[in-house]
């Protein structure tokens, strides 16, 4: 298997092969993707910088102020604020966190950072475990939901998050942060950004330690004896870096560096065995880099943009069992490595009177490798459980036009070719249409949606290499609306999509190849997903109160069988309400409420409906410094996202932050 290294040192040759693309001088045009935008431009809905009124696809962006309002440690919990979105976490800090987004399947929301694909080519469906990620200098978070396919390819069936980290600029600034709290949880985070006309840059760290809570059982009265010594609690260590730097090379050509590093260290309960409640640990690991050529030619008539990129996951456990009435010792180790690496080119060109034209190509490799070893009882060597590899190959292309200054319009397709796997072809259309008068904009989206399967999948030993691509259906309806001057803005959506092919494990060996003793995946499920979302901002009272929702009902259906997909609660909300009683002073209390749900397929382990209550309190001492305090779950709630696993009693945590 080819090394990271070696991994790296190809993606700097192709970087270096780039810039002889580069084209005639012109001034640029825009800002390329994951320039950190202002909130009213998105770049994710069609692969282009845009003003947000002009998207027709359903989308959210949480800009940087709401990020860092939030712990480093909980990732995943800023996503509620986008409506259609769900959170499932096995226990506390560092344990596994997965987002399924208008109730597809986790394997099935594809995760970007500054536009690179980062889900694990090593998972088990290539799902992105958002324990990985670590917030250090984010500049913003673009939610877009419904098959998006045609413009991202696999895994993109349900919707797309796009993490975009800052781009730097203007003088040299320095940011700190420090807390400490609950749990023995002590956090940092810093960065450093500034430029000029000719270069930039941005860096950023951050990292938290917590002594944490039991993954298993903590707060479940149900679970209370289950372990007779008592449960112990599981702590975490998460780290993470990023760098982003630009070079204006000429009039019109720009390059740029970019990568980040996240690495998760936490103990966890492998919930199996007599006694569920063990001293497990994990280890996971993320790097990616890109670098990117940005040269407009054709007196900026045509931008090309060429991207080359490279990332890998490690996953590593340790996996400890107790068994039997005086409990006897079991613990294997596994390790799972997933590596990509890749090139793009995309060209927007600019039609005049007849809007844009973007197109493009892609090609990448994965790789996996799987590892196993038992250690005790009896200690026994590394195997290597399984090794495979796939080249996709893409291409893809998409029309914007405008009409009347009022009817934006956009059709695309793309066509994955993955080596082994059945070739697929998808499509998007959307529309939005502003009424200036009332401040309305109407839109809707219509596409399609293919996910090759996975190579764990594919060739692990419960493998089939014979699976066919999953795909979905969708089309959501909406109405922006913005009232008094801009106070008051809000936003419905109508969805509903449709999955076949869906590709699910079962144990009956019938269906299987004869080596294949404990089950094998294979083609059969069907879903269908539909609902609502609803999005408000109403400035209350300006400069006093600001109210913020998100709302989002869901019927989610194993066709099949008929019965509720499992995870998918039927309702669930966040409202928040900002206060700034004085100068300075601002206080925010949150309701996040979860409804029921069910743990497990065939309407299994049914969870109860909870409403868990935080505080966000923040005091601007003066232009340089700033105390904040964060009150997390005050009511003392109890419930499970993950039936048999803890969260977060109440919690109090309080920091420092200074800009200078």
């Amino acid at each position: 298997m080819v090394t990271a290294s070696r991994r790296l040192r190809a993606a700097a040759s192709l970087i270096a092969l780039s810039t002889s693309f580069a084209g005639a001088k012109s001034v640029l045009a825009q800002e390329p993707p994951g320039s950190g935008a202002p909130a009213d431009i998105v770049v994710t809905p069609n692969r282009t910088a845009q003003p947000i009124q002009r998207a027709g696809s359903a989308i959210t962006v949480i800009p940087a102020e709401e990020i860092a309002k939030s712990s480093v440690k909980d990732v995943s919990d800023l996503l509620r604020q986008s409506p259609g979105v769900s959170l499932t976490q096995a226990g506390g800090p560092g344990r596994v966190q997965t987002v399924r987004i208008r109730g597809g399947d986790v394997r099935h929301t594809l995760v970007l950072i500054d536009g690179i694909r980062v889900n694990d080519p090593s998972s088990t469906g290539r799902e992105f475990d958002f324990s990985t990620l670590v917030l250090a200098d984010i500049e913003r978070i673009e939610v877009l939901r419904g098959p998006q396919s045609a413009l991202y390819g696999s895994d993109a069936l349900g919707g797309v998050i796009n993490i975009i980290t800052k781009r730097g600029g203007g003088r040299p600034r320095a940011s700190l942060a420090v807390e400490g709290g609950s749990y023995g949880t002590k956090e940092v985070r810093g960065g450093l950004t500034g430029g000029d006309d000719k270069v930039d840059y941005s860096i950023g760290f951050s990292g938290v330690e917590t002594a944490g809570f039991s993954a298993y059982g903590y707060r479940i009265p149900r679970l209370a004896t289950v372990v007779p010594w008592g449960l112990e609690p599981d702590a975490a260590r998460r780290l993470g870096l990023t760098a982003r730097f630009g070079l204006n090379v000429a009039d019109g050509v720009r390059l740029e560096f970019g990568g980040s590093y996240s690495h998760n260290r936490a103990q966890f309960d492998s919930a199996f065995g007599s006694y569920p409640d063990t001293p497990s640990l994990g280890t996971s690991r993320l790097g990616n880099v890109y670098g990117r050529l940005i040269a407009d030619s054709f007196g900026g008539l045509l931008r090309n943009t060429v991207t080359v990129f490279a990332n890998r996951t490690e996953r590593e456990s340790e996996n400890v069992s107790y068994f039997g009435r005086v409990p006897s010792v079991s613990r294997s180790d596994s390790t799972f490595v997933g590596e990509r690496i890749g090139a793009e080119y995309q060209g927007d060109l600019k039609l005049g009177s007849l809007g844009q034209f973007t197109f493009g190509a892609r090609v990448e490799r994965e790789e996996a490798d799987g590892f196993s070893r038992a250690v005790l009882p009896t200690l026994r060597a590394q195997r290597r459980d399984f090794t495979a590899e796939q080249t996709t190959r893409s291409l893809f292309a998409l029309h914007q036009i405008t009409l009347a200054d009022r009817l934006h319009l956009s059709l695309g397709g793309r066509i994955d070719d993955v080596r082994g796997v059945e070739q697929f072809a998808t499509w998007r259309a959307t529309l939005a249409y502003e009424i200036p008068d009332t401040e309305t904009k109407l839109r809707a989206s219509v596409g399609t949606g293919g996910k090759a399967p996975s190579l764990f999948q594919l060739y692990s030993e419960f493998g089939t290499p014979s699976l066919a691509p999953e795909h979905s259906w969708g089309v959501d309806a909406g109405i922006d609306q913005s009232l008094f001057e801009g106070r008051v803005k809000l936003s419905a959506t109508a969805f509903h999509n449709r999955y076949r092919n869906l590709i699910d494990f079962t144990g009956d060996v019938s269906l299987c190849q004869p080596t294949q003793f404990f089950g094998c995946y294979y083609n059969v499920a069907r879903a269908r997903t539909r609902g609502f979302e609803l999005q408000g901002d109403v400035d209350v009272v300006p400069g006093f109160a600001r109210l913020r929702l998100a709302y989002t009902h869901l019927n989610a259906i194993d066709l099949s069988t008929g019965l509720e997909l499992a995870r998918r609660p039927r309702d669930e909300g966040r409202v928040a309400l900002a206060l700034t009683p004085y100068a300075g002073l601002t206080l925010e209390p949150r309701v996040t409420f979860v409804g029921e749900r069910f743990d497990l397929p065939g309407q299994k382990g049914k969870l109860q409906p909870y409403a868990r209550f935080d505080l966000y309190a923040d005091y601007k001492i003066d232009e340089t410094y700033s105390v904040y305090a964060r009150g997390e779950n005050l009511t003392n709630a109890r419930f499970e996202e993950v039936r048999g696993y803890g969260t977060t009693g109440r919690a109090i945590y309080a920091g420092m932050r200074a800009t200078w």
